[in-house]
């Protein structure tokens, strides 16, 4: 029960924090703003370490690269993915939704979900007599949610496709605080005759805003002074550009239909130092790579490196630690299965996790007039 209670009261002063830096920039544009949308989607990118901006194609690309919808190739495509973390506790959601509308434009829509459910309220345990009631414990849940529009389209220049992505972000904390935010994220790929691809992605382009409500109750807000926290007060929160530069080539193996390839993404954020490979202010650099090898559409097996980030150790030295991640793709006919075993959504240091994702292709219906 304390451990709900602090946790509860953790939020709240986080982002009241969020609100009041001494710094101008720091008041609304701090580090790790939205960083659920960070995470990434689909296995077949977590297993090559997110390493797919220059190649991705089809329901993902609204995510990872908009201007890959172009390589849909089907009618609908549907992208499914459910992944949880810390034993079940938060549960991470993703529902994609790709249509071809001609031979040179695509659109997309997405949904993603990351949340904890059913949190244990213990604020108002202890009654105005100074007893523990248990009855009085209520939950919440603490949910975040992107919803993504996207469309891509063909350019007049061979190879050079552009995309972009409108962002909806809703975050809600029960009934004591909910933000709604918009942003934009625009995406280019170009792809050359032999086989090389290039792809640039600038996530929150414009900057993303989320404007926060706090609505805490009055015996809420006297939990809060009794244990010395700050009231949490509404405000806006602004999460910076992201930039990631891509490259990717594949190799022929043989004429019997084997294959490799390999990607490299370079991140660059804006909104300060971070702990990355390449660390300065504003400019931070986070490289990673991924690879894979398989057989025509069939399978392939992947591989990547990422989150490059220093420890310290218990003697305080630094030392580079970094992320590896593996897995495993099949296709059968128009079913896409891919699997990852990966560190989601942290440094190396947590336990792996297992993530599976599903993608459907559907041909247009034959009484459609479209």
């Amino acid at each position: 029960m304390r451990l709900s209670l602090i946790a509860f009261i953790l939020f709240f002063t986080n982002q009241s924090e969020l609100f009041s830096q001494d710094s101008p920039t720091d008041k609304i544009a701090p580090k790790y703003s939205n960083e659920f949308l960070s995470i990434g989607i689909g296995a077949d990118a977590l297993g090559l370490g997110n390493a797919v901006v220059a190649q991705t194609g089809g329901s993902s690309s609204a995510y990872w690269n908009p201007s890959g919808l172009l390589e849909t190739n089907s009618w609908l495509e549907i992208g499914l993915m459910h992944s949880e973390y810390f034993a079940g506790i938060a549960k991470y959601d993703y529902l994609g939704l790709a249509h071809t509308i001609d031979e040179r434009s695509a659109i997309a829509f997405s949904l993603i979900r990351f949340a904890v459910d059913d949190i244990p309220n213990t604020t108002q345990l202890i009654d105005n007599n100074g007893r523990i009631d248990y009855d009085r414990i209520t939950s919440f849940t603490a949910a975040d949610y992107a919803f993504l529009f996207s469309y891509a389209r063909k350019t007049s220049i061979k190879g050079l496709n552009l995309g972009g992505s409108f962002k909806i972000i809703h975050r809600r904390v029960g009934n004591f605080a909910k933000s709604w935010g918009f942003g934009l994220d625009a995406g280019i790929k170009y792809q050359t005759s032999s086989e090389w691809k290039f792809g640039l992605m600038a996530r929150d382009v414009t900057s993303t805003f989320n404007a926060w409500v706090f609505t805490l109750d009055d015996e809420t807000k006297e939990v809060f002074l009794a244990t010395g926290n700050q009231l949490p007060e509404n405000g806006l929160e602004l999460t910076l550009p992201r930039f990631i530069f891509a490259g990717y080539k594949k190799f022929n193996i043989g004429e019997k239909g084997f294959y490799t390839s390999m990607e490299l993404d370079v991140d660059v954020t804006t909104d300060g130092m971070r702990n990355t490979l390449i660390k300065s202010d504003p400019f931070s650099i986070d490289p990673h790579f991924g690879i894979q090898v398989g057989f025509k559409q069939f399978v392939s097996l992947r591989a990547g490196i990422s989150n490059f980030q220093y420890i310290k150790d218990f003697d305080d030295r630094k030392q580079l630690n970094f992320q590896p991640n593996i897995g495993i793709g099949l296709n059968f006919r128009n079913f896409y299965l891919d699997y990852a075993f990966t560190d989601i959504g942290d440094a190396s240091i947590a336990l792996y996790s297992h993530l599976i994702s599903l993608r459907i292709k559907l041909d247009k219906p034959n009484n459609s007039t479209e």
